[in-house]
């Protein structure tokens, strides 16, 4: 595939007055290069646009902007007396940003086939899976998500797991330039609300679970499931060719109704021929659970066959077939499906294992919700050797959604047999207020546990505690290299701290 617009005349202020519908005060003939939310990236060529945030107004940086080479200043407010150079007067900042980067970076989503996946868990590993169906097919991938951003062999570090709009299309445009055919990137709901997936043309989108997460932005589900539901309705300026749908989520459901009233069709896939809407074109049977990993039989409407995948528990048989059913809406054969589902060993920190000598499993996970850590947990309990146990230890973010701490405690108590109650990243809060929130779900079951607000002590604890055929889960950090207590972030990996609690006990 190739961007007819690659050789195309440079990008005036003009241009993009008619790509955003602006006021232009000043002249429309300069030329620019790039666009940025970020008066300190802004130099010679740049557009600025200056939003304003909830903690910081950018106004506030036009005149450095416009010190550094800026040609031109995008705003929802009038141009200031003051103000010399070119001003882009819009309704709405963020919706131009997109926009405007959009038509600077000559449309690099009509330059490949982009993937859009959101929802509450699995986003990152279906990532994975997605492009390892392109790798498997010999196609250039590049990847966009909360693990890290990549270019075929070339990777970049992630500071959102979605990053800005403006930031968004200049990757796209530098993937559509390294020959990329196709890009997969994790759309979370706070991206998809602030605009940052807007102007863009997706291939395919994927909805693969909603459960309460991110409640101190959303306020309510019903806001958080509509930014989910921005993806697939157009609102981002146009609705994805394909929809692929989780059948077994009830909010899928609500989505899959909302997109065939729209005029499309929903790719449906659960676990099993039916979900709760009904039957889905795409699922798994006869499936089977093991430490080695997932044996399930696919069944898509190119047919049927055997799959064995390395990740192990249910989350990963959806994943598996929500890649699945993405790779079939692609195009890509089915024995291309079935051998990147067999050789992807998914993103680090989602049910990791930590390698060691010893007689019991020790894994590290992402979950840091109530309904991940359920989901881990019963994988955990699927493989566990017989008459074994389950020991757990997991914590809960500072500054972040309160509401479900509560809920992660109860669903450690029901699902474990050892569990200690830890820190998370505590960031500003104090520590044992946080634990206190998730004492309250541990104590409606009434289990015992422990509280060790040191995590490092609290997965050394766990790691002495285990016995043969034990999983010892250690839950919410996952990939996270980093502890961030007060202002300062510390370096703490999950799986360093285990490797060394394994160690301390085979002395």
């Amino acid at each position: 595939m190739t961007d007819s617009a690659t050789n195309s005349r440079p990008v005036t202020l003009a241009d993009v007055v008619r790509a955003t519908g602006a006021e232009l005060s000043g002249d429309g003939a300069a030329i620019v290069s790039d666009v940025t939310h970020d008066s300190r990236q802004a130099r010679e060529g740049f557009l600025f646009v200056a939003i304003r945030g909830e903690r910081f107004d950018a106004h506030r940086f036009v005149p450095q902007a416009a010190a550094q080479g800026a040609v031109g200043v995008v705003s929802e407010s009038e141009r200031p007396a003051d103000f010399a150079g070119a001003w882009l007067r819009v309704p709405d900042a963020r919706g131009a940003l997109a926009i405007a980067a959009a038509e600077v970076h000559r449309h690099p989503s009509r330059a490949l086939r982009l993937v859009g996946i959101t929802g509450t868990n699995g986003k990152t590993t279906t990532a994975h899976l997605v492009a390892a169906i392109v790798e498997a097919a010999g196609e250039r991938v590049a990847v966009m998500g909360t693990v890290g951003y990549r270019i075929g062999d070339e990777h970049f570090d992630a500071v959102h797991t979605t990053p800005e709009a403006s930031d968004v299309q200049r990757f796209l445009r530098r993937a559509a330039d390294a020959e990329s055919r196709v890009a997969v990137m994790e759309s979370s709901s706070q991206a998809l609300d602030l605009r940052r997936c807007d102007a863009l043309e997706i291939a395919a989108a994927i909805f693969t679970n909603l459960t309460q997460d991110h409640l101190d932005y959303h306020g309510t589900m019903e806001n958080y499931f509509d930014a989910k539901l921005r993806l697939f309705d157009g609102r981002t300026g146009a609705r994805p060719t394909a929809a692929v749908v989780n059948a077994d989520d009830v909010y899928g459901m609500r989505l899959a109704e909302e997109i065939t009233r729209g005029g499309s069709r929903a790719l449906r896939y659960a676990f099993g021929e039916d979900g709760v809407g009904g039957a889905a074109e795409v699922f798994a049977r006869d499936v089977k659970f093991s430490l080695g990993g997932n044996t399930f039989e696919l069944v898509t409407p190119a047919g049927a066959c055997r799959v064995r995948s390395p990740l192990v528990g249910r989350p990963h048989v959806y994943n598996a077939l929500a890649a699945a059913a993405t790779g079939h809406a692609l195009g890509y054969a089915s024995d291309v499906i079935t051998r990147a589902i067999e050789a992807c060993a998914g993103a680090p920190g989602r049910f990791e294992r930590v390698a060691h000598a010893g007689d019991f499993t020790v894994v590290v996970d992402y979950a840091h919700t109530d309904d991940a850590l359920r989901n881990v947990l019963t994988s955990a309990r699927d493989v566990a050797g017989a008459g074994a146990r389950v020991v757990t230890v997991f914590g809960c973010g500072g500054d972040r959604d309160r509401t479900k701490r509560a809920p992660m405690g109860e669903a450690a108590a029901r699902h474990s047999d050892i569990i200690i109650l830890t820190s998370d990243n505590p960031r500003t809060e104090d520590p044992e207020a946080i634990l206190r929130d998730a004492e309250v779900g541990l104590k409606r079951i009434g289990k015992p546990y422990l509280k060790l607000a040191d995590r490092r002590e609290a997965i050394r604890r766990a790691v002495a505690e285990a016995r043969a055929g034990d999983v010892v889960v250690i839950a919410g950090k996952g990939h996270e290299t980093y502890q961030i207590v007060g202002a300062e972030t510390h370096h703490f990996d999950d799986r360093e701290v285990a490797r060394e609690a394994l160690s301390e006990r085979e002395k």
